[in-house]
């Protein structure tokens, strides 16, 4: 059963001896899709998933700067992320959002630079990818007051929070994408999150080269492949068949993005 990983940072160093070999070892294992996220090291090069978007056709791209990355911007970043957002593979524009736990750029650049992403991708009526840590509060703050009127969805990409902040999420018309995370022992307020998610809003990820699931986390790069393991793991927690999870899962992120299904 084909499953889609929907947030993998391809472009990572991590992979630049071998990034064909761990694509094809992705698709062997029943990966039919990767959502590449566009945020690389941050300004000036806002092109890193384009251009492994145009080098694959199973591969499709996000752009976007990172909360890290967001002392970074300069006068022209969002007008050539608005350029960038013409292309035919780019899907959606992330990850953006709030990092209180680095705090690598100041948290009111952070704020702004967020407010920012989230007007380009209200007019551009495209998704949004969300990564957000240590900065609940603030995250949904924002998203209340700058995406939610837009009535458009987007991401939680590798939800980390509580079942009352999914909730949250989901009554704006999010997306929660579990990633192997969920998978990790003492996790157990996370898998109750993921229970409470509808399987029509579910997705999958692996945020790889980060966060492999059990049982490979002694392995120190994580791959998309990996995703069929997550994916086992949360259909185990939700009571439900890996089968139906993974045909759920992929559908949901292809009527997200407006893709057409697989021949």
């Amino acid at each position: 059963m084909a499953l889609i990983d929907s947030h993998c940072h391809l472009d990572n160093k991590a992979f630049d001896e071998d990034r064909d070999a761990v694509l094809d070892a992705a698709r062997a294992a029943g990966v039919e899709g990767f959502l590449a996220i566009g945020t690389g090291d941050g300004p000036p090069d806002l092109e890193v998933a384009v251009r492994l978007a145009d080098a694959h056709p199973d591969i499709w791209a996000t752009v976007g700067v990172h909360p890290h990355d967001a002392a970074k911007v300069g006068a022209g970043t969002v007008a050539e992320l608005r350029e960038l957002c013409a292309h035919p593979k780019v899907i959606g524009i992330g990850e953006i959002g709030l990092d209180y736990h680095y705090d690598h750029s100041p948290r009111e650049v952070q704020r702004r630079v967020f407010v920012e992403q989230l007007a380009l991708a209200e007019e551009r009526k495209i998704p949004i990818t969300i990564h957000t840590r240590e900065a609940w509060a603030d995250t949904l703050d924002l998203l209340r007051t700058h995406w939610a009127p837009a009535g458009l969805p987007g991401i939680m990409h590798c939800f980390t929070g509580t079942a009352e902040q999914a909730q949250a999420c989901l009554d704006m018309g999010f997306y929660i994408s579990m990633a192997g995370v969920v998978t990790f022992k003492r996790n157990d307020d996370l898998r109750e999150a993921a229970k409470i998610v509808p399987a029509d809003r579910l997705l999958v990820e692996t945020d790889s080269p980060y966060l492999t699931p059990e049982p490979y986390r002694k392995i120190r790069r994580n791959e998309p492949k990996f995703v069929i393991d997550t994916a086992r793991r949360l259909a185990e927690i939700r009571g439900e068949e890996f089968a139906d999870l993974a045909r759920s899962t992929t559908a949901n992120f292809r009527r997200l993005f407006g893709l057409q299904a697989s021949s």
